[in-house]
């Protein structure tokens, strides 16, 4: 039996129609669940009883991360499509309406991990517009503002945020992958998500920005605040979008460049050391 339920994050709502034993599998999504019905919804996903269509599809690109992989296309009518794959393993294909409102999503194996993913594209694309953006990023909150850690996979983002936690006093774990960013005309507000990376964080909370810091692994500990442009730069690689779509391309560029000229960037070369947190503290909450 078919069932629907509609979650928020970051205060943008989507809907999940599925069977009723996935949608009680997605327990990450729980904090944010509002209900089962909603006058308007940004999308609606939807996964599919039936064999995938005999269609023929056009790969454009393709993404890898540690054993993972999403291929890009399109189809012959013009819907965006999207594989994931986890080890070699096909855990789901997607097919996308142009605009991003509706989507169905066929499942194969490692199902929640190919509902996960197809989630996190579907959200990124249709909030590209609206001011928000869906981050790699580790982010702790203290004193009443967030903290952003970026770098590529294996530069120590995880582990900066866990040295705060461990000598800041009052230091907390918002996300530690995949946190959401919105930009509005007076302030920058970074919201925890049901995407969390390996770390499990799902936690339905905000807090405005304090500062962003681009981490790169050194034999020593050495912060410095970077230009706006520096920034601009920073950002970019963090956030995930089909950049050769126009209108998302327009959209992020818009956030990153309203990021990079109100919330302060720095970058820090360090050790993972108690020292490096205590100088990224005490340095961007001057």
């Amino acid at each position: 039996m078919e069932n629907r339920k509609i979650y928020k994050v970051a205060d943008h709502r989507f809907a999940v129609c599925a069977d009723e034993a996935l949608l009680d599998g997605m327990t990450q999504y729980e904090p944010f669940v509002v209900g089962a019905d909603a006058d308007t919804v940004l999308f609606t996903l939807t996964v599919a009883a039936e064999p995938f269509p005999d269609a023929p599809v056009t790969i454009e690109t393709s993404q890898d991360d540690e054993g993972s992989q999403i291929l890009v296309g399109h189809t012959a009518d013009g819907r965006s499509y999207f594989e994931f794959l986890l080890f070699g393993d096909r855990s789901g294909r997607l097919l996308v309406s142009a605009d991003y409102s509706k989507a169905t999503l066929w499942l194969d194996q490692h199902q929640l991990y190919g509902l996960n993913n197809a989630l996190m594209v579907l959200y990124a694309l249709a909030t590209a517009c609206l001011g928000t953006a869906l981050f790699h990023a580790a982010v702790v909150g203290h004193e009443g503002r967030g903290y952003m850690f970026l770098g590529k996979s294996g530069t120590g983002k995880s582990t900066h945020a866990s040295l705060w936690c461990r000598y800041i006093a009052g230091t907390e774990l918002v996300n530690d992958d995949n946190p959401v960013v919105r930009v509005f005309p007076d302030r920058a507000v970074v919201y925890g998500s049901p995407w969390s990376g390996k770390t499990p964080c799902y936690r339905n909370m905000s807090l405005p920005i304090g500062g962003i810091v681009q981490l790169r692994q050194a034999p020593y500990n050495k912060i410095r605040r970077l230009r706006s442009i520096e920034a601009y730069a920073a950002l970019v690689p963090s956030i995930s979008g089909k950049r050769w779509e126009r209108s998302v391309a327009d959209g992020l560029h818009d956030t990153e460049n309203a990021l990079a000229g109100t919330v302060p960037v720095w970058y820090l070369e360090c050790l993972p050391d108690e020292a490096a947190a205590r100088l990224c503290q005490e340095t961007i909450e001057k």
